[in-house]
């Protein structure tokens, strides 16, 4: 478990920011930020109060990463680059969380690593991450501002044979009752520009592997865009399926068998294939993945229903 209730000994008063400082070589703000969040225990009390003096026994419930032996693929003294497992969180959404790539993250580069962008959890491939703050800032400015190209390969439905591109414009979505799309394709949203090109067709499954270039980063572009040609990605358990069938997948309710026959796949087929970026040198990493390879979790067409519905 990444987070733990550890006990501590305060030697001497100090206000309580000070001592996770000093403890945990945080910054002030970290520090501050911690025990807003009640995780600083008195007595098994939460304590809020970042500036209160505190002395002898005291509990802090903190990460502590557990890694599983995934090591980087690339690795400087300023960054990491992963291969991130479908399945597998960037980062612990709760703390109950038993394992997120968080964990490798630290393990390899200590207490100020991260990771500096968003994968989906079902997504696999790159994912590149800082060793310190400096770094971190440095990568998250250069994803805002567009300076590091990423590309992705997907396994969709049906048949491509020519490239193609999608500018429609992504909307986040305020009301599912009606979908459980998280984005929409709407006038009212943020421009949007992905490139597509088919690799390789395979016709017993009826699916094409296909290049995606994103030039835009909104949630789920690639995802919305592929359901907008309608050649949504195999195995997605949102766009390309029943409102019942992406409910139930969201409650944690549908079975491994109705997810091969409801979306197609066992997972969501697409990965995170390469990065391009400047860092004092120009980099350019690609996935060692075979991804042509996990067509093998895709059922075959006359098992599924994806892409019999109109």
């Amino acid at each position: 478990m990444p987070f733990v209730k550890e006990k501590f000994q305060v030697p001497e008063p100090m206000p309580a920011f000070v001592f996770i400082m000093r403890t945990f070589g945080f910054t002030q703000a970290e520090a501050q930020r911690l025990i807003c969040k009640g995780r600083l225990l008195i007595d098994g009390e939460s304590m809020t109060a970042t500036g209160r003096r505190i002395e002898g026994e005291v509990e802090i419930v903190h990460f502590k990463p557990l890694g599983r032996n995934n090591p980087p693929l690339f690795k400087t003294r300023d960054f990491m680059i992963f291969e991130k497992p479908s399945g597998a969180l960037v980062h612990p959404n709760t703390m109950a969380t038993k394992y997120s790539i968080l964990d490798e993250i630290r393990t390899y580069a200590g207490e100020k690593a991260n990771a500096t962008h968003r994968i989906d959890m079902e997504t696999s491939g790159l994912l590149l991450a800082s060793s310190h703050k400096d770094a971190e800032r440095y990568l998250k400015g250069a994803f805002e501002h567009r300076e590091i190209q990423k590309s992705y390969l997907a396994w969709v439905d049906g048949r491509i044979t020519s490239p193609f591109s999608v500018s429609e414009p992504i909307k986040v979505n305020q009301d599912y009752s009606e979908t459980k799309h998280k984005v929409l394709i709407s006038a009212e949203g943020k421009s949007a520009h992905t490139d597509f090109k088919p690799l390789k067709y395979d016709k017993s499954l009826d699916a094409t592997l296909v290049a995606c270039y994103p030039h835009t980063g909104r949630t789920h572009q690639i995802r919305i865009h592929l359901f907008h040609v309608k050649h949504p990605i195999l195995g997605d358990p949102i766009y390309g399926t029943t409102f019942e069938a992406a409910n139930r997948y969201l409650d944690q309710t549908l079975t491994s068998d109705e997810r091969m026959r409801e979306m197609g796949a066992s997972r969501l087929m697409l990965h995170a294939q390469s990065l391009r970026f400047h860092y004092g040198a120009q980099f350019y990493i690609e996935s060692k993945v075979d991804f042509e390879a996990e067509r093998c979790h895709i059922a075959p067409p006359k098992e599924r229903v994806f892409n019999k519905r109109g």
